[in-house]
């Protein structure tokens, strides 16, 4: 029976190979997307119960939030870039669950992080339905499935669509999303403890749109989690 099932497995692998979604390695296990070897070089930023971290800062002044965290550092040409690049732009949806189940057990039992429910950062709608998912909501599924916290993508609406981020400085970042977000009272009154989760961070603009829209009119707490911080 030993030896049926290893040649049952070697055949998966023949024709059907599993690749590592950070190296392109093929001697992968079919449950993951990430092998262990890129799993080690995950550079962890120990943010989730550090007070006052790089994450936080970038709200001070902007929008009261109660505390903040990202899981890795993002750099070019690294491991998390490739990841990104993979779960964004080749429909990885299920690294993206990964990814979040990775944050959630970071998260998991953590004193700093006493929230209700978890609210994806959305996408404009033509925007998702183009890619076909929304990556914040995949990793805001993975947390669920770690915390057992509800994911609610009905609370936070995205009402326009702007040109990218990418090449913007934080003042025009900033700029650039305003009025772009509307809460939905209707989906806020049952949770107070918001935790606002994204896949990444840089300047905290698009995030600080979002948390200022859900903290609006109401006596609600935001905190804010990423998988990713860029620090450039």
């Amino acid at each position: 029976m030993g030896l049926l099932a290893n040649w049952a497995e070697a055949a998966v692998c023949l024709f059907f190979p599993h690749y590592c979604a950070g190296c392109g390695v093929d001697r992968l296990d079919q449950q993951t997307e990430i092998c262990l070897r890129c799993l080690h070089r995950l550079p962890q930023t120990h943010f989730t119960g550090q007070s006052d971290n790089p994450v936080e800062k970038i709200f001070w002044g902007r929008t009261p939030v109660q505390a903040a965290t990202s899981l890795f550092f993002y750099s070019q040409d690294s491991v998390v870039q490739a990841l990104l690049h993979q779960l964004k732009y080749r429909g990885n949806q299920a690294l993206g669950i990964q990814l979040g189940s990775l944050l959630g057990a970071a998260l998991k039992n953590n004193s700093r992080f006493q929230v209700e429910v978890l609210v994806p950062v959305p996408l404009y709608p033509t925007k998702e339905k183009s890619r076909g998912f929304n990556q914040a909501t995949l990793i805001c599924q993975g947390i669920a499935a770690v915390t057992g916290l509800p994911v609610c993508t009905t609370m936070l609406r995205r009402n326009a669509e702007r040109s990218t981020q990418t090449k913007k400085d934080r003042a025009e970042r900033w700029e650039n999303m305003q009025d772009v977000f509307e809460a939905m009272p209707a989906d806020q009154s049952k949770y107070k403890n918001i935790l606002l989760v994204d896949d990444v961070i840089t300047t905290g603009a698009t995030l600080e749109a979002c948390g200022q829209a859900l903290l609006k009119g109401g006596e609600r707490k935001l905190w804010i989690a990423s998988v990713c911080y860029s620090c450039r």
